[in-house]
């Protein structure tokens, strides 16, 4: 039985799953995107695996401009595996073949996205950002994100 119900639950996250190249026509926040599709769709995709810091937030600009930096008006390879409460897609974008998740945590301007029984995927990049001391890392003790948005609520939008 629970191995009948594992293959209907890669199936349906199969069906979910799509890879599609994509231009980025505006970063919203350090892990949000905006994407527009050969086909002329557009997109909103909310970076998996990662948490920045809020726009209002000690760094969040920072990270924002990190990310207009490295994507914006760029033709990117997208994958998403899902959609969340809000509505926005879930997934990864990647430049040149080099994950935009994984830079932007190596180099400060988010934290890996870490679980009780799962390391997360950018444990790594976060340790020596860490170790290194960059970016946010460079305090002591970062707040991150969900405990910004506890504390003060999610920012105005601009």
């Amino acid at each position: 039985m629970r191995g009948a119900l594992t293959g209907v639950a890669l199936c349906l996250l199969a069906t979910l799953a799509q890879a599609f190249p994509a231009e980025v026509s505006y970063v919203t926040d350090g892990d949000t995107v905006w994407l527009r599709t050969e086909g002329g769709a557009r997109i909103k995709l909310r970076l998996d695996g990662l948490d920045a810091p809020e726009r209002c937030q000690r760094g969040g600009e920072q990270a924002r401009e990190a990310l207009v930096e490295r994507v914006l008006h760029r033709r990117v390879e997208v994958a998403t595996r899902a959609h969340d409460v809000h509505g926005r897609a879930i997934g990864s974008l990647s430049v040149g073949g080099a994950d935009v998740g994984a830079w932007l945590v190596a180099r400060g301007h988010a934290w890996n996205a870490d679980h009780p029984r799962h390391p997360g995927p950018y444990a790594k990049q976060e340790q020596a950002a860490r170790a290194q001391r960059r970016g946010l890392f460079a305090e002591p003790d970062p707040e991150r994100p969900r405990a910004f948005r506890r504390r003060h609520g999610r920012c105005a939008r601009p």
